[in-house]
């Protein structure tokens, strides 16, 4: 089955929100994963189950909070129109602000637990070497922990291109600008156009079935998803 133009905006639109997405999720996520992993605080437990939020709660919930807080009269929405900058609500930029709060634990719990599998010898040796907090992080803690870094771009890559729930309740179903492509194959199943629903369906399944194959394949990456449970 031929895919429409629509179907392609879909597509192209889905893979620009992705990799924004996990860029901007590697850089949010890798200090509060650090954070996670090496502090004594009391609120650890705490913030370590904010963070884990998404993986529990349905996605039309934390939609309709992320849309009621970035709304007019939500705080993130009169901050943003003060600025000048407009709402969120039914704009890209608003299907990323919702991408990354949804995608975060499964960028933060790989390196998470990545740094965690690290333990603290190697970040003590370098300190007996002079090296400081930064530098030790930078060129002893990341390098170390890399295959936690490539489970966490994968899998938030991954886990943006196939929502749904969050992106329809913060984007809705504006072509060329918010229609991703998990909101254009309930279209076409709406429309009963199951062929060409199958077509981006049947694309999904096997990007999915790569993603996991190459999870479970790449030396090393695999023991970080289970590191730390």
């Amino acid at each position: 089955m031929y895919l429409i133009a629509e179907d392609w905006s879909a597509i192209r639109l889905t893979l620009e929100l992705a990799c924004i997405v996990t860029l901007l999720l590697l850089l949010v996520g890798t200090p509060v994963a650090w954070w996670l992993a090496t502090t004594r605080s009391r609120l650890r437990n705490v913030v370590g189950a904010v963070v884990a939020l998404p993986i529990v709660l349905p996605p039309t919930v934390l939609g309709f909070y992320l849309l009621i807080v970035m709304g007019p009269e939500g705080p993130v929405g009169m901050l943003t129109r003060s600025l000048g900058l407009g709402g969120l609500p039914f704009t890209f930029a608003g299907l990323v602000v919702a991408s990354v709060f949804y995608s975060l634990p499964f960028v933060v719990q790989p390196i998470q637990n990545a740094f965690m599998a690290m333990g603290p010898r190697p970040l003590e040796v370098a300190a007996t070497l002079r090296a400081s907090p930064w530098g030790s992080f930078v060129h002893v803690a990341l390098p170390l922990a890399r295959p936690g870094f490539i489970t966490a771009a994968v899998l938030g890559f991954a886990h943006t291109v196939g929502e749904f729930g969050v992106v329809l309740m913060i984007g809705g179903n504006i072509p060329g600008k918010t229609q991703v492509l998990s909101v254009q194959i309930y279209n076409h199943v709406e429309a009963i156009e199951y062929g060409q629903a199958h077509s981006l369906a049947a694309g999904l399944v096997v990007f999915s079935f790569v993603v996991l194959l190459v999870l479970y394949s790449v030396g090393g990456v695999r023991n970080t998803l289970g590191a730390g449970r």
